[in-house]
Parts: structure tokens; C-alpha cells; sequence
């Protein structure tokens, strides 16, 4: 086995072949943030002696998934996938979403053994997520013991872990790709943004990411104010939590996640805050220059908004007056007419879409009434897309292509029995399996049971197959036209996906450039 034995900037790293590609799992990237680390930033792993026995993926993060705890508070490690032979290979690197709270780079979803099949040097690590990665207690008196934005210290020492190592692994350092979807979507353009990690990658692709997801101090206290009633703490015990049992520190999550929509509608929590690490709203940094020569792929789901019409789940606004709200208390009271006016059913082709096409029952979509009540949730799933993903992923997209002539939108609108069965259509996440070319999963089966195997392996295609040339070659296909403005050419990946012109300037000027929770 010594032909698997690399060298790293911290010790000897043993890999193992499995079926055809070499993988190393579970590697320490920076040291066990526990004890006196709790609430701290990443720290640079120590040397070890001997060989570390990469054989299985570390544990998750701390968390609680579907009212079950777990992981660990060590849990900062990193996994390596390569084709057994090659050298200076493209290198491919996915940052797991999640709704920085639950999600791991162990899921079965997320194996890169299709990537690394094709070619690539694939990478995924873990992070803090929750109240041990982005929660900022910083503001409180004994503040001075916390530390602000753990969870993207850790996506920073990842990332140089990367620069520093990944030659031995096969992978060329001056050829990295970095992916992410939803939270890990949000992640890559916070890194488009973030000084830290400036020049360690060259090409990014954000799906489904919320490029809103960020908040300031001022903002992030007052849900950290709630997090505490929820703990039955005071200011005062805030020490306390460096002690505490860290599954205990999650009784405040599962408070805040079911209230905090009503005290703030529409914040995404937890998230980054703007500080050292993130200096500047990413959409601001990135608008001056920050992520110059990237080449970028962006874009969203055509119903990413169904999964905020379950509330009850996701706290987003249930209502169009929590929206209103949501503007008023950003200074935006002067859109709100235009804003609610613009997605009404008899002013966007969207709904009637909807009817068009449905096939089978919507029932299962529990229907939002308020203002429309003829038209249930479609207008607010129209809505939560657009606020939450479109709209801000074509700022992005506009923001980058003054720096950069290689910039792509996409737009996934593929619709499976099962999509109109059970209400989600093309909602958010539906991508992934395709993405990944995983379809022996749990979800990819849910999504894609009964699908026709001609049409997944086109979607494949498509998908999965754009990411790994646009890795390569800096170009995900040459029938795929580059952005080039709100009314611009967007590969839309369907049962027979094409590049289509998609004009987005009415949604951009309804929207305008409001701003939210994420800056004042």
C-alpha cells in the first residue's frame, strides 16, 4: 500500500484504492476546536508522527437532524478522491449546504466518486455549523472569549489546506474549482468576496446559493438575544456556554429557528456576519473587484420557493403581511405595492404556468390564501424563489461579468412525476443527484423514482457533465452562451435542455438593489 502514501505539510497520509480511484478520508485540517477552541477560529492542525490511516470520513458537525443530535465538536477534517493514476489534475472542491446547520460532506449524496471517475481531483471537508460555527456572541459582556464566524474560519483553513497539499495529492493548485449548493452555494460567494482565500481558486459554480445570507453585529444580537431566552439564560451566563454539554447549546437553536421569522421576516439564521473574515456585503466586494478573473456558473431552481410554503420547517414568511413587514422594517415601505403587485397571479405568466402544466394533484401544497386566495402558494413560491435565490444569484452574475467575460446562468426546471405528486415540482435541491451523478440514494429516489432512464442520463449530462468541463476547461459547453445582462442567453436544464434568452430586467427592477438584514 506505500504507493498510497503522501506527504503532507503535517505528516504521511495513507490512501486506499477503491473501485479504481485512490481515496483519503477523514483528514485532520486544523485542530479539534474543542475545550478552550470552542467559539474560536481554526487553528492550523498540529504535526503528527507516523502515518495517519485515511480509511473513513471524520464525524459530522455538531447538529440536530430531524430531531435527532449528532456528530462531534471534532469534527474538522478533510477527504481527497482521485483517479488512481495522473498527476496536476483538475481540482474540484464541494462545500456541502445545509442552511448552515445540518449536512456533512459524508453524505452519501456528496461522494465524489463520479468527479474524481471523470478526471478530477475531488475534495469536500466539514465545518462548524449552528451555534458553534455562526452564532456571534461577540457583542456581550465576556464577548471577548467568543470568537465571530468560526464556521467560515473553518472553510478558510480548509481552503489553504488545499493550496498547501493538494499537489501531493495529484491535483494542480493553480486549477481549482470550487462548488456549493444552498448554504454551500452561499459559501462560495461569501469566498468570492472574502480577502482570506483570494488567488487559491480560479473557478466557482454557485447553485441555489443566498447570496443574501449574511447579517451585520447589530442584527445577529438580536436573534443571539433570543437564542438566550430560549437557553433560560441571561447576558450574564454567557460563559457558561464554553462549558456547556455541546448537544445541550442546541435547545436555543430549535427556539430561534421557530421564532425568529416572526421577530425579523425573511432573515436567513444563522449566517455570517460582516467582519475581518467578510469585510464587506459579498454582492458590494464583489461589485468592486474582489473576485477579479473568476470564472463563475450560477443559477437556481425554477420552485425553490416550495420549500418555504411548509413554515413550520423553514420560518421563512408565511404570509404576504409578513412581507410587508419584512420591507417595512428594512426601510423598503415604498416597494411594497410593487413588490406584492408584481407577484400577483393576473401579472406573471408563472401561475398560469403552473395550471398549464399540472398533471396530477396539488393538494399536498398547503395552500397560502392571504390577498389570492383563488391561487394558494403559487404566488409566494414565485415569491421566496425570487427573494431568496434569483433575484440575488443574477446580481451576482451581473456584479461579476464587469470582471470577467466568463460568466454562466442556469436555471433547472425539470419537473418528475413525483415533483408534481407531492407539490415540491422543481424545488430546491433537485439538482443534486444530477449534479452528482448519484441516483443509488434515498432523495435521488424520491425525486427520480419512475423517471425514464433516457432522460436522467441526458440531465447527467447536462449537469454533471458541465461542471467536469467547466473544471477542465474553463467552458461548461459551447451551446451554453455566456451571461450577458438581465436579459441574457440561460441554459435551462430540462427533459431537453437548451440556451434560452431569459428577460429578468422587470424582476430586477421590482427588486431594485433593497437591501436587508445584511447590511444597514
Amino acid at each position: 500500500m506505500s504507493e498510497y502514501i503522501v506527504n503532507t505539510k503535517y505528516g504521511k497520509v495513507k490512501g486506499y484504492l477503491r473501485d479504481g480511484r485512490i481515496e483519503y478520508l477523514g483528514i485532520p485540517y486544523a485542530k479539534p476546536p474543542v475545550g478552550k477552541l470552542r467559539f474560536k477560529r481554526a487553528q492550523e492542525p498540529e504535526p503528527w508522527d507516523g502515518v495517519f490511516d485515511a480509511k473513513e470520513y471524520g464525524p459530522e458537525a455538531i447538529q440536530n437532524d430531524e430531531g435527532k443530535d449528532k456528530g462531534s465538536e471534532d469534527c474538522l477534517t478533510i477527504n481527497v478522491q482521485r483517479p488512481a493514476e495522473g498527476e496536476k489534475l483538475p481540482v474540484f472542491v464541494y462545500i456541502h449546504g445545509g442552511g448552515y446547520t445540518t449536512g456533512a460532506a459524508c453524505v452519501p449524496l456528496y461522494n465524489g466518486k463520479h468527479f474524481a471517475d471523470d478526471g478530477l481531483v475531488f475534495v469536500s471537508f466539514q465545518y462548524r455549523m449552528s451555534v458553534l460555527g455562526f452564532y456571534d456572541f461577540t457583542t456581550y459582556p465576556g464577548g471577548e472569549d467568543f470568537d465571530s464566524n468560526c464556521g467560515i474560519s473553518d472553510q478558510i483553513m480548509a481552503m489553504r489546506w488545499i493550496r498547501d497539499n493538494i499537489k501531493a495529492f495529484g491535483g494542480d493548485p493553480g486549477n481549482v474549482t470550487i462548488n456549493g449548493e444552498s448554504a454551500g452555494g452561499a459559501t462560495v460567494v461569501n469566498m468570492l468576496a472574502m480577502p482570506a482565500v483570494k488567488g487559491i481558486f480560479q473557478k466557482a459554480i454557485v447553485q441555489s446559493g443566498l447570496p443574501n445570507c449574511v447579517c451585520t453585529h447589530k442584527t445577529a444580537r438580536q436573534n443571539m438575544d433570543l437564542y438566550l431566552e430560549g437557553m433560560g439564560m441571561t447576558e450574564q451566563d454567557i460563559p457558561k456556554l464554553k462549558e456547556m454539554d455541546p448537544f445541550a447549546l442546541l435547545k436555543g437553536v430549535a427556539y430561534v429557528a421557530e421564532r425568529h421569522q416572526y421577530k425579523n421576516p425573511g432573515m436567513f439564521l444563522p449566517g455570517p456576519v460582516i467582519d475581518d473574515l467578510l469585510p464587506k456585503r459579498p454582492i458590494d466586494a464583489i461589485r468592486e473587484g474582489s473576485a477579479d478573473g473568476v470564472k463563475l456558473i450560477i443559477g437556481t431552481n425554477l420552485h425553490e420557493g416550495t420549500m418555504f410554503v411548509h413554515p413550520e420547517k423553514t420560518g421563512f414568511p408565511n404570509s404576504w403581511s409578513m412581507v410587508a413587514e419584512m420591507l417595512e422594517k428594512n426601510g423598503h415601505a415604498e416597494a411594497i405595492p410593487r413588490v406584492i403587485d408584481h407577484y400577483h397571479p393576473s401579472k406573471n405568466d408563472r401561475f398560469t404556468k403552473f395550471k398549464a402544466q399540472a398533471e396530477f394533484s396539488m393538494s399536498t401544497v398547503p395552500p397560502i390564501t392571504e390577498n389570492f386566495e383563488q391561487e394558494g402558494a403559487y404566488p409566494f413560491i414565485a415569491f421566496a424563489t425570487d427573494y431568496a435565490f434569483q433575484m440575488p444569484s443574477v446580481k451576482v452574475a451581473e456584479a461579476q461579468r464587469k470582471y470577467t467575460k466568463d460568466v454562466w446562468m442556469y436555471r433547472y426546471e425539470y419537473i418528475t412525476r413525483s415533483g408534481w405528486e407531492t407539490g415540491w415540482l422543481s424545488s430546491h435541491a433537485f439538482e443534486l443527484p444530477l449534479s452528482f451523478a448519484n441516483m443509488d440514494f434515498d432523495f435521488s429516489r424520491f425525486v427520480f423514482k419512475d423517471e425514464p432512464e433516457e432522460v436522467l442520463r441526458g440531465l447527467i449530462q447536462e449537469i454533471h457533465g458541465s461542471w467536469v468541463r467547466f473544471a477542465k476547461t474553463g467552458d461548461p459547453n459551447p451551446e451554453w452562451l455566456r451571461f450577458a445582462g438581465y436579459d441574457s442567453p440561460v441554459r435551462i436544464f430540462d427533459r431537453e435542455s437548451k440556451t434560452v434568452r431569459l428577460d429578468r430586467s422587470e424582476l430586477m427592477r421590482v427588486w431594485d438593489d433593497m437591501r436587508f438584514y445584511e447590511g444597514e
